[in-house]
Protein backbone atom coordinates (compact mmCIF):
# COMPACT_ATOMS: atom_id res chain seq x y z
CA UNK A 1 0.00 0.00 0.00
CA UNK A 2 1.30 3.41 -0.57
CA UNK A 3 0.80 6.15 1.94
CA UNK A 4 0.05 8.86 -0.66
CA UNK A 5 -3.00 6.76 -1.79
CA UNK A 6 -4.29 6.11 1.97
CA UNK A 7 -6.64 7.72 4.13
CA UNK A 8 -4.77 7.95 7.30
CA UNK A 9 -4.03 11.41 9.12
CA UNK A 10 -1.74 11.55 12.51
CA UNK A 11 -1.80 13.75 15.59
CA UNK A 12 1.23 15.34 17.35
CA UNK A 13 -0.46 15.64 20.58
CA UNK A 14 -2.25 13.09 22.81
CA UNK A 15 -6.27 13.18 22.64
CA UNK A 16 -8.07 15.14 25.70
CA UNK A 17 -10.17 11.98 25.58
CA UNK A 18 -7.45 9.26 25.95
CA UNK A 19 -6.50 7.96 29.34
CA UNK A 20 -3.64 5.41 28.80
CA UNK A 21 -1.13 5.14 26.33
CA UNK A 22 -2.88 2.52 23.99
CA UNK A 23 -5.91 4.63 23.29
CA UNK A 24 -3.57 7.82 23.10
CA UNK A 25 -1.20 6.17 20.67
CA UNK A 26 -3.63 4.49 18.37
CA UNK A 27 -5.64 7.65 18.25
CA UNK A 28 -2.65 9.15 17.32
CA UNK A 29 -1.49 6.74 14.57
CA UNK A 30 -4.33 6.76 13.05
CA UNK A 31 -5.86 3.31 13.69
CA UNK A 32 -9.22 4.42 15.46
CA UNK A 33 -11.25 7.50 15.58
CA UNK A 34 -13.74 7.98 17.80
CA UNK A 35 -17.41 7.85 16.86
CA UNK A 36 -19.31 8.36 20.09
CA UNK A 37 -19.02 7.71 23.74
CA UNK A 38 -17.39 3.98 23.24
CA UNK A 39 -18.07 3.73 19.98
CA UNK A 40 -15.00 3.97 17.51
CA UNK A 41 -14.25 3.37 13.74
CA UNK A 42 -11.63 0.98 12.71
CA UNK A 43 -9.50 2.51 10.16
CA UNK A 44 -7.54 0.84 7.23
CA UNK A 45 -4.41 0.03 9.62
CA UNK A 46 -6.20 -0.73 12.57
CA UNK A 47 -8.70 -3.17 9.98
CA UNK A 48 -5.55 -4.82 9.20
CA UNK A 49 -4.30 -5.66 12.35
CA UNK A 50 -8.03 -6.93 13.63
CA UNK A 51 -8.05 -9.21 10.57
CA UNK A 52 -4.76 -11.03 11.47
CA UNK A 53 -5.41 -11.27 14.92
CA UNK A 54 -9.13 -12.98 13.78
CA UNK A 55 -7.01 -14.88 11.36
CA UNK A 56 -4.89 -16.16 14.58
CA UNK A 57 -7.89 -17.15 16.49
CA UNK A 58 -9.23 -18.83 13.41
CA UNK A 59 -6.66 -20.93 12.86
CA UNK A 60 -6.48 -22.36 16.29
CA UNK A 61 -9.85 -22.52 17.00
CA UNK A 62 -10.20 -24.83 13.57
CA UNK A 63 -7.29 -26.65 14.47
CA UNK A 64 -9.32 -28.34 17.58
CA UNK A 65 -12.28 -29.19 15.67
CA UNK A 66 -14.46 -26.42 16.52
CA UNK A 67 -16.58 -24.97 13.55
CA UNK A 68 -17.28 -21.48 12.67
CA UNK A 69 -20.57 -19.58 12.31
CA UNK A 70 -22.41 -16.49 12.82
CA UNK A 71 -25.53 -15.83 15.00
CA UNK A 72 -27.52 -12.79 15.07
CA UNK A 73 -27.03 -9.68 16.94
CA UNK A 74 -30.27 -9.23 17.99
CA UNK A 75 -31.83 -11.28 20.16
CA UNK A 76 -35.16 -11.89 21.47
CA UNK A 77 -35.65 -11.34 25.22
CA UNK A 78 -37.71 -14.74 25.42
CA UNK A 79 -34.94 -16.29 25.27
CA UNK A 80 -33.13 -14.66 27.65
CA UNK A 81 -35.97 -15.05 30.32
CA UNK A 82 -36.23 -18.91 29.95
CA UNK A 83 -32.60 -18.42 30.91
CA UNK A 84 -33.01 -16.06 33.75
CA UNK A 85 -30.41 -13.56 32.69
CA UNK A 86 -33.03 -10.89 31.42
CA UNK A 87 -32.92 -9.03 34.30
CA UNK A 88 -30.07 -9.33 35.34
CA UNK A 89 -28.08 -7.71 32.05
CA UNK A 90 -30.96 -5.01 31.80
CA UNK A 91 -31.43 -4.07 35.45
CA UNK A 92 -28.68 -5.64 37.47
CA UNK A 93 -25.75 -4.88 35.71
CA UNK A 94 -27.78 -3.11 32.89
CA UNK A 95 -24.78 -3.83 30.19
CA UNK A 96 -27.58 -4.99 27.55
CA UNK A 97 -29.02 -2.53 25.00
CA UNK A 98 -32.84 -3.64 24.99
CA UNK A 99 -34.94 -2.09 22.56
CA UNK A 100 -38.71 -2.71 22.13
CA UNK A 101 -39.65 -3.55 17.94
CA UNK A 102 -42.62 -2.15 16.32
CA UNK A 103 -44.70 -5.04 17.01
CA UNK A 104 -43.79 -4.42 20.58
CA UNK A 105 -41.79 -7.58 21.25
CA UNK A 106 -38.12 -6.70 23.38
CA UNK A 107 -35.21 -7.38 22.14
CA UNK A 108 -31.72 -7.05 22.88
CA UNK A 109 -28.22 -6.36 20.94
CA UNK A 110 -26.13 -9.58 22.07
CA UNK A 111 -23.24 -8.77 24.55
CA UNK A 112 -22.76 -12.91 24.85
CA UNK A 113 -24.39 -15.82 22.89
CA UNK A 114 -25.53 -18.49 25.37
CA UNK A 115 -29.23 -18.38 25.16
CA UNK A 116 -29.08 -18.04 21.06
CA UNK A 117 -26.59 -21.31 20.87
CA UNK A 118 -28.80 -23.12 23.76
CA UNK A 119 -31.58 -22.75 21.38
CA UNK A 120 -30.24 -23.53 18.30
CA UNK A 121 -29.06 -26.91 19.89
CA UNK A 122 -32.98 -27.52 21.72
CA UNK A 123 -33.72 -27.65 18.11
CA UNK A 124 -31.28 -29.54 16.71
CA UNK A 125 -29.12 -31.97 18.37
CA UNK A 126 -31.51 -35.28 19.54
CA UNK A 127 -28.97 -37.89 20.45
CA UNK A 128 -26.08 -38.11 22.25
CA UNK A 129 -24.43 -39.65 18.83
CA UNK A 130 -24.54 -35.85 18.29
CA UNK A 131 -22.50 -34.78 20.90
CA UNK A 132 -19.86 -33.24 21.37
CA UNK A 133 -20.08 -30.20 19.18
CA UNK A 134 -18.47 -27.32 19.79
CA UNK A 135 -19.21 -23.55 17.43
CA UNK A 136 -17.81 -20.70 17.70
CA UNK A 137 -18.11 -16.88 15.61
CA UNK A 138 -15.91 -13.97 15.30
CA UNK A 139 -18.55 -11.26 15.81
CA UNK A 140 -19.36 -7.27 17.15
CA UNK A 141 -20.91 -7.35 20.46
CA UNK A 142 -22.73 -5.01 22.25
CA UNK A 143 -22.22 -3.80 26.20
CA UNK A 144 -24.29 -0.23 27.69
CA UNK A 145 -21.36 0.26 29.72
CA UNK A 146 -21.87 3.02 32.45
CA UNK A 147 -18.78 4.83 31.62
CA UNK A 148 -16.73 3.79 28.56
CA UNK A 149 -13.24 4.49 28.68
CA UNK A 150 -9.32 3.32 27.51
CA UNK A 151 -10.66 3.17 24.18
CA UNK A 152 -10.91 -0.34 22.69
CA UNK A 153 -10.19 -1.41 26.43
CA UNK A 154 -13.57 -0.71 27.59
CA UNK A 155 -16.21 0.55 24.63
CA UNK A 156 -19.63 -0.05 23.64
CA UNK A 157 -19.46 -1.95 20.41
CA UNK A 158 -15.94 -4.61 19.90
CA UNK A 159 -15.22 -7.79 17.97
CA UNK A 160 -15.54 -10.67 19.81
CA UNK A 161 -14.78 -14.39 19.27
CA UNK A 162 -17.14 -16.93 21.43
CA UNK A 163 -17.35 -20.56 21.11
CA UNK A 164 -20.10 -22.79 23.07
CA UNK A 165 -19.60 -26.85 23.48
CA UNK A 166 -22.20 -29.44 23.91
CA UNK A 167 -21.34 -32.60 25.67
CA UNK A 168 -23.01 -35.75 27.45
CA UNK A 169 -20.53 -35.42 30.67
CA UNK A 170 -18.57 -33.07 32.85
CA UNK A 171 -15.28 -35.56 31.54
CA UNK A 172 -16.02 -35.20 27.51
CA UNK A 173 -16.39 -31.17 28.95
CA UNK A 174 -13.15 -30.85 30.47
CA UNK A 175 -11.31 -32.49 27.14
CA UNK A 176 -12.74 -29.39 25.12
CA UNK A 177 -11.93 -27.22 28.05
CA UNK A 178 -7.94 -28.23 27.83
CA UNK A 179 -8.02 -27.60 24.48
CA UNK A 180 -9.21 -24.55 24.31
CA UNK A 181 -6.88 -23.83 27.20
CA UNK A 182 -3.90 -24.88 24.54
CA UNK A 183 -5.42 -22.93 21.80
CA UNK A 184 -5.70 -19.26 23.82
CA UNK A 185 -2.26 -20.00 25.19
CA UNK A 186 -1.24 -20.96 21.32
CA UNK A 187 -2.90 -17.47 20.16
CA UNK A 188 -1.50 -14.99 22.56
CA UNK A 189 1.87 -16.86 21.74
CA UNK A 190 1.56 -16.55 18.27
CA UNK A 191 0.18 -12.51 18.62
CA UNK A 192 3.69 -12.34 20.50
CA UNK A 193 2.36 -11.43 24.10
CA UNK A 194 3.47 -12.03 27.26
CA UNK A 195 0.18 -13.07 29.24
CA UNK A 196 -0.73 -14.99 32.30
CA UNK A 197 -3.42 -17.58 32.30
CA UNK A 198 -5.34 -17.06 35.98
CA UNK A 199 -7.73 -18.68 37.81
CA UNK A 200 -11.39 -16.03 37.71
CA UNK A 201 -14.54 -15.62 39.12
CA UNK A 202 -17.60 -16.84 36.53
CA UNK A 203 -19.38 -13.69 36.88
CA UNK A 204 -22.79 -13.45 35.29
CA UNK A 205 -21.85 -16.11 32.88
CA UNK A 206 -21.93 -18.37 35.17
CA UNK A 207 -21.08 -22.35 35.82
CA UNK A 208 -18.25 -23.94 37.83
CA UNK A 209 -14.51 -23.19 36.60
CA UNK A 210 -13.11 -20.77 34.72
CA UNK A 211 -9.86 -19.22 33.61
CA UNK A 212 -8.83 -15.57 32.60
CA UNK A 213 -5.70 -14.66 29.81
CA UNK A 214 -4.26 -11.82 30.87
CA UNK A 215 -1.74 -9.52 29.24
CA UNK A 216 0.90 -8.05 31.11
CA UNK A 217 0.39 -4.01 31.52
CA UNK A 218 1.15 -1.51 34.31
CA UNK A 219 -2.37 -0.39 32.99
CA UNK A 220 -4.24 -3.21 33.07
CA UNK A 221 -7.78 -3.01 35.18
CA UNK A 222 -7.24 -6.43 36.97
CA UNK A 223 -4.88 -7.13 39.70
CA UNK A 224 -3.10 -10.68 39.36
CA UNK A 225 -1.68 -12.30 42.54
CA UNK A 226 0.78 -15.22 41.64
CA UNK A 227 3.44 -17.48 43.21
CA UNK A 228 7.11 -17.18 41.74
CA UNK A 229 7.21 -20.73 41.01
CA UNK A 230 4.43 -20.63 38.41
CA UNK A 231 1.83 -22.99 39.96
CA UNK A 232 -0.60 -20.36 40.86
CA UNK A 233 -2.00 -17.67 39.57
CA UNK A 234 -5.22 -15.79 40.03
CA UNK A 235 -7.35 -12.84 39.62
CA UNK A 236 -7.93 -10.74 42.61
CA UNK A 237 -11.32 -11.64 42.83
CA UNK A 238 -10.78 -15.55 42.70
CA UNK A 239 -8.03 -15.23 44.55
CA UNK A 240 -7.16 -17.76 47.75
CA UNK A 241 -4.07 -17.47 50.30
CA UNK A 242 -3.11 -18.73 53.79
CA UNK A 243 -4.32 -15.22 56.20
CA UNK A 244 -1.40 -14.24 58.63
CA UNK A 245 -1.43 -16.30 61.88
CA UNK A 246 -3.63 -15.32 64.70
CA UNK A 247 -2.04 -13.35 67.90
CA UNK A 248 -2.54 -15.09 71.17
CA UNK A 249 -5.72 -12.57 72.67
CA UNK A 250 -4.65 -10.68 75.91
CA UNK A 251 -7.97 -11.03 76.79
CA UNK A 252 -9.36 -14.22 79.13
CA UNK A 253 -12.78 -13.02 80.20
CA UNK A 254 -15.79 -10.89 78.72
CA UNK A 255 -15.95 -7.71 79.49
CA UNK A 256 -17.61 -4.30 78.16
CA UNK A 257 -14.63 -1.49 77.83
CA UNK A 258 -15.15 2.20 77.09
CA UNK A 259 -12.86 2.64 73.61
CA UNK A 260 -13.88 6.53 72.90
CA UNK A 261 -13.20 7.60 69.17
CA UNK A 262 -12.41 4.36 68.21
CA UNK A 263 -14.10 4.14 64.84
CA UNK A 264 -11.12 1.51 62.95
CA UNK A 265 -9.95 -1.26 63.57
CA UNK A 266 -6.22 0.62 63.99
CA UNK A 267 -7.99 2.96 66.74
CA UNK A 268 -9.13 -0.59 68.47
CA UNK A 269 -5.98 -1.95 67.97
CA UNK A 270 -4.14 0.50 69.56
CA UNK A 271 -6.45 1.49 72.07
CA UNK A 272 -7.17 -1.76 73.96
CA UNK A 273 -3.36 -3.20 72.88
CA UNK A 274 -3.98 -5.98 71.16
CA UNK A 275 -3.77 -7.39 67.54
CA UNK A 276 -6.00 -6.71 64.62
CA UNK A 277 -5.92 -10.47 64.58
CA UNK A 278 -8.09 -10.67 67.87
CA UNK A 279 -10.84 -8.14 66.36
CA UNK A 280 -13.94 -9.66 64.67
CA UNK A 281 -15.29 -6.68 62.66
CA UNK A 282 -18.90 -6.25 61.34
CA UNK A 283 -19.28 -4.95 58.10
CA UNK A 284 -22.93 -3.98 56.92
CA UNK A 285 -24.00 -4.29 53.08
CA UNK A 286 -27.18 -3.42 51.56
CA UNK A 287 -28.14 -6.04 48.57
CA UNK A 288 -31.55 -5.78 46.81
CA UNK A 289 -32.51 -8.90 44.83
CA UNK A 290 -34.64 -8.52 41.12
CA UNK A 291 -37.63 -9.99 43.28
CA UNK A 292 -37.43 -6.23 44.76
CA UNK A 293 -36.47 -7.46 48.09
CA UNK A 294 -34.03 -5.40 49.78
CA UNK A 295 -31.80 -7.76 52.09
CA UNK A 296 -29.46 -6.03 55.44
CA UNK A 297 -26.06 -8.25 55.39
CA UNK A 298 -23.54 -8.11 58.42
CA UNK A 299 -20.61 -9.75 57.24
CA UNK A 300 -18.15 -10.68 60.61
CA UNK A 301 -14.63 -10.98 59.34
CA UNK A 302 -11.31 -10.51 60.95
CA UNK A 303 -10.25 -7.36 62.65
CA UNK A 304 -6.65 -7.36 59.88
CA UNK A 305 -8.82 -8.63 56.74
CA UNK A 306 -11.18 -7.33 54.15
CA UNK A 307 -14.64 -8.61 52.10
CA UNK A 308 -13.88 -9.34 48.68
CA UNK A 309 -17.45 -8.25 47.56
CA UNK A 310 -17.39 -10.20 44.14
CA UNK A 311 -17.16 -14.00 46.57
CA UNK A 312 -19.89 -11.96 48.89
CA UNK A 313 -22.04 -11.01 45.91
CA UNK A 314 -21.62 -15.17 44.82
CA UNK A 315 -22.52 -16.36 47.91
CA UNK A 316 -26.00 -13.56 47.97
CA UNK A 317 -26.78 -15.06 44.62
CA UNK A 318 -26.78 -18.84 46.00
CA UNK A 319 -29.52 -17.05 48.42
CA UNK A 320 -31.58 -15.63 46.13
CA UNK A 321 -34.33 -18.43 46.08
CA UNK A 322 -35.00 -17.60 49.52
CA UNK A 323 -35.94 -14.25 48.70
CA UNK A 324 -37.91 -15.40 45.89
CA UNK A 325 -35.26 -13.90 43.16
CA UNK A 326 -33.10 -15.50 40.83
CA UNK A 327 -29.90 -12.89 41.17
CA UNK A 328 -28.72 -9.69 43.52
CA UNK A 329 -29.18 -6.80 41.63
CA UNK A 330 -26.82 -4.39 43.58
CA UNK A 331 -24.53 -4.91 46.58
CA UNK A 332 -23.53 -1.78 48.52
CA UNK A 333 -21.85 -0.05 51.54
CA UNK A 334 -25.28 1.78 52.91
CA UNK A 335 -24.71 5.60 53.23
CA UNK A 336 -27.06 7.61 55.15
CA UNK A 337 -29.81 8.29 53.19
CA UNK A 338 -29.77 4.55 52.23
CA UNK A 339 -30.17 3.64 55.87
CA UNK A 340 -32.86 6.45 56.41
CA UNK A 341 -35.40 4.24 54.35
CA UNK A 342 -34.95 0.87 56.55
CA UNK A 343 -32.90 1.62 59.75
CA UNK A 344 -35.79 2.01 62.82
CA UNK A 345 -33.08 4.22 64.74
CA UNK A 346 -29.56 5.41 64.60
CA UNK A 347 -26.61 2.74 64.06
CA UNK A 348 -23.84 1.82 66.49
CA UNK A 349 -21.61 2.44 63.30
CA UNK A 350 -18.05 1.58 64.02
CA UNK A 351 -19.19 -0.15 67.25
CA UNK A 352 -21.66 -2.48 65.62
CA UNK A 353 -21.24 -6.28 67.11
CA UNK A 354 -22.15 -10.24 65.63
CA UNK A 355 -25.21 -10.14 67.32
CA UNK A 356 -26.57 -6.41 66.65
CA UNK A 357 -30.24 -6.05 66.73
CA UNK A 358 -32.94 -7.15 64.20
CA UNK A 359 -34.83 -4.44 65.57
CA UNK A 360 -32.58 -1.73 63.57
CA UNK A 361 -34.80 -2.89 60.54
CA UNK A 362 -38.24 -1.24 59.83
CA UNK A 363 -39.42 -4.36 58.26
CA UNK A 364 -42.01 -3.55 54.97
CA UNK A 365 -42.71 -6.03 51.84
CA UNK A 366 -39.29 -4.32 50.03
CA UNK A 367 -37.32 -4.77 53.11
CA UNK A 368 -36.32 -8.03 54.68
CA UNK A 369 -36.95 -7.54 58.94
CA UNK A 370 -33.79 -9.50 60.04
CA UNK A 371 -30.42 -9.37 59.51
CA UNK A 372 -28.38 -11.97 57.07
CA UNK A 373 -25.30 -12.85 59.42
CA UNK A 374 -22.39 -14.47 57.73
CA UNK A 375 -19.35 -15.16 58.82
CA UNK A 376 -15.66 -15.47 57.27
CA UNK A 377 -13.51 -18.49 58.01
CA UNK A 378 -10.97 -16.23 59.48
CA UNK A 379 -13.21 -15.95 62.94
CA UNK A 380 -14.58 -19.09 63.15
CA UNK A 381 -11.60 -20.14 65.53
CA UNK A 382 -10.83 -17.22 66.96
CA UNK A 383 -11.17 -17.22 71.11
CA UNK A 384 -11.34 -14.42 73.45
CA UNK A 385 -11.84 -11.81 70.69
CA UNK A 386 -12.56 -8.04 70.55
CA UNK A 387 -15.64 -6.79 68.84
CA UNK A 388 -17.80 -3.83 69.05
CA UNK A 389 -20.74 -3.76 71.69
CA UNK A 390 -23.73 -2.21 69.55
CA UNK A 391 -23.19 1.13 71.50
CA UNK A 392 -21.15 3.77 70.24
CA UNK A 393 -17.60 4.46 71.88
CA UNK A 394 -17.45 0.67 74.10
CA UNK A 395 -16.28 -2.28 72.59
CA UNK A 396 -16.34 -5.71 74.21
CA UNK A 397 -13.37 -8.34 74.89
CA UNK A 398 -12.58 -11.37 75.73
CA UNK A 399 -15.36 -13.04 73.41
CA UNK A 400 -16.51 -16.40 72.30
CA UNK A 401 -18.49 -18.38 69.74
CA UNK A 402 -21.23 -20.55 71.45
CA UNK A 403 -20.92 -18.29 74.90
CA UNK A 404 -21.37 -14.70 74.07
CA UNK A 405 -21.87 -14.89 70.44
CA UNK A 406 -23.95 -17.00 67.77
CA UNK A 407 -21.23 -17.99 65.36
CA UNK A 408 -23.37 -17.27 62.10
CA UNK A 409 -23.24 -18.75 58.65
CA UNK A 410 -19.53 -19.60 57.99
CA UNK A 411 -18.52 -18.59 54.24
CA UNK A 412 -15.27 -17.76 52.21
CA UNK A 413 -15.68 -13.81 51.41
CA UNK A 414 -12.00 -12.87 52.57
CA UNK A 415 -9.71 -10.84 50.32
CA UNK A 416 -6.86 -12.66 49.16
CA UNK A 417 -3.54 -9.87 49.27
CA UNK A 418 0.34 -9.07 48.25
CA UNK A 419 2.41 -10.97 50.58
CA UNK A 420 -0.24 -13.49 51.68
CA UNK A 421 1.23 -17.38 52.08
CA UNK A 422 0.04 -19.46 49.03
CA UNK A 423 -2.15 -22.47 50.03
CA UNK A 424 -0.13 -25.16 47.50
CA UNK A 425 2.74 -23.65 49.53
CA UNK A 426 3.15 -21.58 52.38
CA UNK A 427 6.51 -20.60 51.61
CA UNK A 428 5.42 -19.10 48.26
CA UNK A 429 4.22 -15.15 49.14
CA UNK A 430 1.57 -13.95 46.87
CA UNK A 431 3.06 -11.45 44.57
CA UNK A 432 0.89 -8.66 42.36
CA UNK A 433 0.65 -7.54 38.55
CA UNK A 434 -1.63 -5.82 36.51
CA UNK A 435 -3.31 -7.45 33.68
CA UNK A 436 -5.83 -7.03 30.68
CA UNK A 437 -8.14 -9.81 30.34
CA UNK A 438 -8.65 -10.71 26.86
CA UNK A 439 -10.20 -14.35 26.97
CA UNK A 440 -12.33 -16.38 29.67
CA UNK A 441 -13.11 -19.63 29.26
CA UNK A 442 -16.28 -21.15 31.56
CA UNK A 443 -17.68 -24.73 32.36
CA UNK A 444 -20.55 -23.71 32.22
CA UNK A 445 -22.51 -27.03 33.34
CA UNK A 446 -25.91 -27.63 33.03
CA UNK A 447 -26.71 -24.31 34.15
CA UNK A 448 -28.42 -23.12 30.68
CA UNK A 449 -29.41 -26.02 29.03
CA UNK A 450 -31.96 -26.78 32.11
CA UNK A 451 -32.77 -23.47 32.57
CA UNK A 452 -34.19 -23.52 28.70
CA UNK A 453 -34.83 -27.14 28.55
CA UNK A 454 -32.62 -28.18 26.04
CA UNK A 455 -31.94 -31.71 26.45
CA UNK A 456 -30.77 -34.88 24.13
CA UNK A 457 -31.65 -38.43 24.40
CA UNK A 458 -28.76 -40.75 26.34
CA UNK A 459 -27.74 -43.95 25.28
CA UNK A 460 -29.55 -45.37 28.25
CA UNK A 461 -32.54 -43.76 26.54
CA UNK A 462 -32.85 -40.76 29.31
CA UNK A 463 -33.83 -36.81 28.37
CA UNK A 464 -30.13 -35.55 29.93
CA UNK A 465 -29.65 -31.72 29.84
CA UNK A 466 -26.48 -30.67 27.93
CA UNK A 467 -23.24 -30.09 29.78
CA UNK A 468 -21.91 -26.95 28.29
CA UNK A 469 -18.85 -24.66 28.00
CA UNK A 470 -18.28 -21.39 26.65
CA UNK A 471 -14.73 -19.50 25.60
CA UNK A 472 -14.58 -16.22 24.56
CA UNK A 473 -11.39 -14.03 23.33
CA UNK A 474 -11.86 -10.44 22.63
CA UNK A 475 -10.34 -9.50 19.26
CA UNK A 476 -10.41 -5.95 19.41
CA UNK A 477 -9.13 -6.12 23.06
CA UNK A 478 -6.18 -7.46 22.19
CA UNK A 479 -5.40 -5.65 19.28
CA UNK A 480 -5.35 -2.72 22.07
CA UNK A 481 -3.77 -5.00 24.65
CA UNK A 482 -0.72 -5.82 22.47
CA UNK A 483 0.06 -1.50 22.04
CA UNK A 484 -0.16 -1.18 25.68
CA UNK A 485 2.14 -3.83 26.44
CA UNK A 486 4.75 -3.07 24.09
CA UNK A 487 5.04 0.89 23.27
CA UNK A 488 8.27 3.74 23.80
CA UNK A 489 8.14 7.03 23.59
CA UNK A 490 8.27 7.55 20.17
CA UNK A 491 5.02 5.38 19.22
CA UNK A 492 3.57 1.73 19.51
CA UNK A 493 6.10 -1.24 19.00
CA UNK A 494 3.67 -4.04 17.04
CA UNK A 495 4.38 -7.29 17.48
CA UNK A 496 5.76 -8.52 14.08
CA UNK A 497 2.41 -11.34 14.03
CA UNK A 498 -0.14 -8.70 13.66
CA UNK A 499 1.33 -5.53 12.97
CA UNK A 500 -0.63 -4.31 10.05
CA UNK A 501 2.27 -4.15 7.78
CA UNK A 502 5.85 -5.90 8.71
CA UNK A 503 7.76 -3.17 6.73
CA UNK A 504 8.10 0.12 5.30
CA UNK A 505 10.22 1.66 2.64
CA UNK A 506 10.73 5.18 3.25
CA UNK A 507 11.84 7.48 0.58
CA UNK A 508 13.41 10.35 1.88
CA UNK A 509 13.50 12.50 -1.41
CA UNK A 510 10.37 11.54 -3.50
CA UNK A 511 12.32 14.36 -6.45
CA UNK A 512 15.72 11.70 -6.61
CA UNK A 513 14.87 9.54 -9.03
CA UNK A 514 17.19 6.86 -8.24
CA UNK A 515 15.82 7.15 -4.24
CA UNK A 516 12.44 6.68 -5.86
CA UNK A 517 13.41 3.85 -8.60
CA UNK A 518 14.89 1.41 -5.54
CA UNK A 519 11.96 2.20 -3.35
CA UNK A 520 9.58 1.38 -5.45
CA UNK A 521 12.03 -2.19 -6.51
CA UNK A 522 12.18 -2.95 -3.21
CA UNK A 523 7.99 -2.28 -2.28
CA UNK A 524 7.68 -4.64 -5.47
CA UNK A 525 10.18 -7.20 -3.86
CA UNK A 526 8.89 -7.53 -0.29
CA UNK A 527 5.35 -7.72 -1.09
CA UNK A 528 6.33 -10.55 -3.76
CA UNK A 529 7.94 -12.61 -1.15
CA UNK A 530 5.00 -12.13 1.20
CA UNK A 531 6.43 -9.64 3.29
CA UNK A 532 3.13 -6.80 3.93
CA UNK A 533 5.15 -3.91 3.14
CA UNK A 534 4.10 -0.09 3.05
CA UNK A 535 5.73 2.33 0.53
CA UNK A 536 5.91 5.97 2.19
CA UNK A 537 6.31 8.13 -0.84
CA UNK A 538 4.12 11.37 0.37
CA UNK A 539 5.44 14.81 -0.77
CA UNK A 540 6.85 14.95 2.56
CA UNK A 541 10.12 16.01 5.06
CA UNK A 542 11.90 13.07 5.59
CA UNK A 543 11.85 13.82 9.43
CA UNK A 544 8.10 13.58 9.06
CA UNK A 545 8.47 10.41 7.50
CA UNK A 546 10.55 9.29 10.20
CA UNK A 547 8.53 10.51 12.89
CA UNK A 548 5.20 8.50 11.56
CA UNK A 549 6.80 5.58 10.88
CA UNK A 550 8.00 5.29 14.63
CA UNK A 551 4.68 6.06 15.94
CA UNK A 552 2.85 3.70 13.96
CA UNK A 553 5.08 1.17 14.63
CA UNK A 554 5.69 -0.89 11.64
CA UNK A 555 8.32 -3.40 12.39
CA UNK A 556 11.11 -2.55 9.33
CA UNK A 557 12.03 0.17 8.17
CA UNK A 558 13.74 0.61 4.97
CA UNK A 559 14.95 4.28 4.29
CA UNK A 560 16.73 4.48 0.47
CA UNK A 561 18.44 7.31 1.70
CA UNK A 562 22.40 8.10 1.40
CA UNK A 563 24.04 4.93 1.68
CA UNK A 564 21.99 4.39 -2.03
CA UNK A 565 26.15 5.35 -3.41
CA UNK A 566 27.37 2.05 -2.10
CA UNK A 567 24.22 -0.26 -3.09
CA UNK A 568 23.04 -0.03 0.38
CA UNK A 569 19.84 0.96 2.75
CA UNK A 570 19.65 2.05 5.88
CA UNK A 571 17.97 -0.94 7.56
CA UNK A 572 16.21 -0.17 10.86
CA UNK A 573 14.45 -3.17 13.49
CA UNK A 574 11.45 -0.68 15.27
CA UNK A 575 11.59 -2.52 18.17
CA UNK A 576 15.64 -1.68 18.98
CA UNK A 577 16.03 1.16 17.35
CA UNK A 578 19.20 -1.05 15.89
CA UNK A 579 19.86 0.37 12.72
CA UNK A 580 22.77 -0.73 9.96
CA UNK A 581 22.93 -0.18 6.25
CA UNK A 582 22.76 -3.38 4.11
CA UNK A 583 22.88 -4.46 0.85
CA UNK A 584 19.92 -3.74 -1.01
CA UNK A 585 19.64 -7.31 -2.79
CA UNK A 586 19.94 -8.67 1.28
CA UNK A 587 16.90 -6.36 2.43
CA UNK A 588 14.29 -9.31 1.72
CA UNK A 589 16.08 -12.16 3.13
CA UNK A 590 17.50 -10.58 6.32
CA UNK A 591 13.59 -9.86 7.23
CA UNK A 592 12.84 -13.44 6.29
CA UNK A 593 15.38 -14.79 8.94
CA UNK A 594 14.71 -12.38 11.70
Amino acid sequence: MRLSQMLWVTLREDPAEAEIPSHKLLLRAGFIRRIGSGVYAYMPLMWRVLQKVSQIVREEMNATGALECLLPQIQPADLWQESGRWDTYTKAEGIMFSLVDRQKRELGLGPTHEEVITAIARDMIKSYRQLPQHLYQIQTKFRDEIRPRFGLMRGREFIMKDGYSFHTSPESLKETYADMDRAYRNILSRCGLSFRAVEADSGAIGGSGSQEFMVLADAGEDEILYTEDGKYAANVEKAVSLPADVVASPFSSFEKKETPNTETIAKVSEFLQCSPTNIVKNVLYQGVYDSGKTVLILVSIRGDQDVNEVKLNNELVKLAPNYDAKTIISLTVPDENAQQKWASKSLPLGYIAPDLGDDYIAPSAQVEGSFLRLADETVKDLTNFVTGSNETGYHTVGGNWGKEFTLPTVVDVRKASVGDRSLHDPTQLLQTARGIEVGHIFQLGTKYSQAMGATYTSEAGKEEPFVMGCYGIGVSRLAQAAVEQSYDKDGIIWPRAIAPYQAIVIIPNISDEQQVKVAEQLYNDLNSAGIDTLLDDRNERAGVKFKDADLVGIPYRVVTGRSLKDGKVEFVKRATKEAQDIPIEDVVQTILND
